[in-house]
C-alpha cells in the first residue's frame, strides 16, 4: 500500500500535502506550488516529492539550507515523526495513511498455566507525570543522599545512576537559563542533606565569579543570586583556577582554607564543584555547606556532585545556545528585510552596536514604480491590492537579494534599492542591471499566472543612477534606518517617474560604470529640478 504524508508546520499555520506524483515546489516566489512569505526562504527553495514509504526532500540551492532533524541536507529521505526546515521556517513528517481495519478474530481462551502465545500484546498503560521531588522521596532516606539504610554498594550506585538519569530528564524541559539555575538549586535541597545552595557563574571577559542563584534551608532565595555572597572565596576560586571538586569536611579547620569568610558564615562542611562547559572550560560552579555539623558529606557525596554539575553544565550551555540562537534569529530577521541574505548573516554576526551615522560613498539607486497603480486600486478591493502588492513584492525583493542589492524602503507601490552600501563590490551596477531585466522578466511570469485567474496585471517602470551619496543610518536612538541621502536619489527617482511600463531608464554616469553594458538607446536628454543642464539618459534594449 502506497504511504501518504503530509508536512505540518511546527507553528500550526500552514500544511504541505505531498502528492501521490510529482513533487511540490517550496519557496517564495508567488509562482510556487507552495508559496511561503518568510525570509529564510529562497524564491525556489526546495521540493518535495514522496518516496516508497518516506518522502524525499531536495534543496534547490537555497540561500539559507534545507535541514532534516537539524542537520544541512541537499536530498534526502524524511519518515513519520522527522523535522524539516527550509530556512528558518520548520514543518513535522506525519504519516497519514488511512488504518485498515481488520476483522476481530475469535481465541478461546488459553487454559490456566498454558504458554504465551507467539504474538506480542502491547498494553497501553497511563502513567502519572511524577515529578522529581516524589521519585527522590520515594528512593532517599532521611541521610545524605548517597547513602541508604541497608544498601549495598551496587545499589546505592544503581540508585544514584537511575536519579541521574530523572535529574538530567528534568533539566532538559528547561531552556531559559534564569528557570535552569533555579531548578538545578531546587534539585540539589531535593536530592542532597545541604543547609544552603548556590551557583556562581564565570564571566568571560573579566573571568570573575558571578552569583547568580541562591537558596537556603529556610527557602530564603535572592533574585539574581545576590544572597550568594557566603561562599567562601578560598573555595570556590581554587574551584575554577584548578577545575576540582573540592569536599572539606570541617572548614574552620582545614588547612588549605583560611579566609575569614568561612569564620564569619561559620561554615561546617561544605562541598564545590566546578561547571565544566566544552574543551574542558569552568562556566561556573555550584557550591553547597552544610552549617551545623561536621563530616556531613562523604566522597560518594562528592562524586554525586561531580556528576550532577556535569549533568547541569551540559543544560546550562544548552540553555545559552537556544538563548543566542533564538537572539541572532531575531536580529537576522531584521536584517534579512533590507539586505541579502549572506549580507544580513555577515552584519549580524557584527559585535559593534549599530550607531547613528555613516559617510559618503558611491552607491548605484534603483527605483521601480507600478504603472498607474493609483487608478487601478480604485476598482480593486483592499484586499486584492494587498494580495497583489504582496506576491509583487516578494518576486521583487527576492530577486534584489540574490543580486546582492540592499532593500532601502517601500514606498507605497515603489520599491527603492541599493547596490554599494553598506557593503560595496566592484561590479554592483552591473548587479543592479541584472536585477532590473530580470524583474520585468519576472513580471510577465506573474501577470501570466494572474491573467489566468483572472486577476489585474501591472507594468512596472524602472529608473537607475550612480553617483557619490550619504549613505548611512538615519533616525532616533530607538529607531534607526539605514537608507542613502544626495542628489543622485534625486535623480534616481526622477528616471523611474520618466519611464514607461516595461522601460528600465538608466542615467550616463551609471552607464559608464557598467563593465559589461547592455544594448541601450540614448534618449533625448531630459530636465530635471535643480540642474542647470539637461541629464543624458538611455534605454535599455531586451
Amino acid at each position: 500500500m502506497v504511504q501518504a504524508f503530509k508536512l505540518f508546520s511546527t507553528t500550526g499555520d500552514q500544511t504541505i500535502e505531498v502528492p501521490a506524483t510529482g513533487s511540490v515546489l517550496i519557496g517564495r516566489a508567488a509562482t510556487s506550488d507552495v508559496p511561503i512569505y518568510d525570509p529564510t526562504i529562497s524564491r525556489r527553495h526546495a521540493e518535495v516529492s514522496l518516496g516508497a514509504d518516506s518522502v524525499t526532500i531536495r534543496d534547490l540551492g537555497s540561500s539559507n539550507g534545507t535541514f532534516l532533524n537539524g542537520s544541512k541536507v541537499t536530498e534526502a529521505q524524511a519518515v513519520d515523526g522527522d523535522v524539516i526546515a527550509f530556512g528558518k521556517v520548520a514543518f513535522h513528517v506525519r504519516n497519514v495513511t488511512p488504518a485498515i481495519a481488520r476483522p476481530a478474530v475469535e481465541r478461546e481462551p488459553a487454559p490456566f498455566g498454558a504458554a504465551p502465545p507467539s504474538a506480542t500484546i502491547v498494553r497501553r498503560v497511563e502513567t502519572p507525570d511524577e515529578g522529581i521531588a516524589e521519585k527522590i522521596s520515594a528512593r532517599l532516606s532521611g541521610q545524605a543522599q548517597s547513602k541508604g539504610d541497608g544498601e549495598s554498594a551496587e545499589e546505592r550506585e544503581s540508585r544514584k545512576l537511575s536519579l541521574l538519569l530523572d535529574v538530567s530528564k528534568e533539566l532538559s524541559r528547561h531552556q531559559d537559563v534564569d528557570r535552569l539555575l533555579d531548578k538545578i538549586v531546587d534539585i540539589t535541597f531535593q536530592v542532597m542533606n545541604v543547609d544552603r545552595v548556590s551557583v556562581l557563574m564565570v564571566e568571560p571577559e573579566s573571568n570573575e565569579l558571578i552569583p547568580r542563584c541562591y537558596r537556603n534551608r529556610l527557602g530564603d532565595a535572592v533574585a539574581g543570586g545576590g544572597g550568594t555572597r557566603h561562599v567562601p572565596r578560598s573555595i570556590a576560586q581554587r574551584a575554577v583556577d584548578e577545575r576540582l571538586a573540592i569536599l572539606t569536611d570541617n572548614a574552620a579547620a582545614d588547612e588549605r582554607f583560611k579566609g575569614k569568610s568561612i569564620m564569619l558564615q561559620s561554615v561546617r562542611s561544605a562541598m564545590c564543584a566546578p561547571l565544566m562547559g566544552n574543551e574542558r572550560k569552568v562556566i561556573g560552579i555550584i557550591y553547597v555547606d552544610n552549617l551545623t555539623a561536621t563530616n556531613s558529606f562523604s566522597d560518594e557525596d562528592l562524586e554525586f556532585l561531580i556528576a550532577f554539575s556535569g549533568i547541569a553544565a551540559v543544560a546550562i550551555e544548552n540553555g545559552e545556545l537556544t538563548e543566542q540562537v533564538r537572539r541572532e534569529a531575531v536580529v537576522l530577521s531584521n536584517f534579512q528585510r533590507y539586505f541579502a541574505p549572506n549580507l544580513a548573516h555577515q552584519i549580524a554576526s557584527q559585535k559593534e552596536e549599530v550607531q547613528l551615522g555613516g559617510a559618503k560613498r558611491p552607491v548605484v539607486i534603483f527605483f521601480s514604480d507600478i504603472r498607474g497603480f493609483t487608478s487601478m486600486s480604485e476598482n480593486m478591493l483592499p484586499d486584492e491590492i494587498a494580495q497583489l502588492l504582496n506576491e509583487y513584492f516578494t518576486e521583487m525583493v527576492e530577486i534584489v537579494f540574490e543580486c546582492g542589492g540592499t532593500l532601502d524602503k517601500f514606498m507605497g507601490d515603489a520599491i527603492m534599492a541599493l547596490w554599494g552600501a553598506p557593503i560595496a563590490h566592484e561590479d554592483d551596477a552591473d548587479r543592479a542591471m541584472q536585477a532590473a531585466i530580470k524583474m520585468q522578466e519576472v513580471l510577465k511570469e506573474l501577470n501570466t499566472k494572474w491573467a489566468e485567474n483572472g486577476r489585474q496585471q501591472v507594468e512596472i517602470g524602472i529608473g537607475i543612477n550612480f553617483g557619490e551619496v550619504f549613505a548611512g543610518n538615519i533616525g532616533s536612538e530607538q529607531r534607526l534606518e539605514y537608507t542613502v541621502i544626495g542628489d543622485a536619489v534625486n535623480v534616481a527617482s526622477r528616471l523611474c517617474s520618466k519611464a514607461r511600463p516595461g522601460d528600465i531608464m538608466i542615467s550616463e554616469p551609471f552607464y559608464k560604470a557598467l563593465k559589461t553594458p547592455p544594448e541601450v538607446a540614448s534618449l533625448e536628454p531630459i530636465d530635471l529640478r535643480g540642474k542647470a543642464a539637461a541629464v543624458p539618459v538611455y534605454l535599455v534594449k531586451r
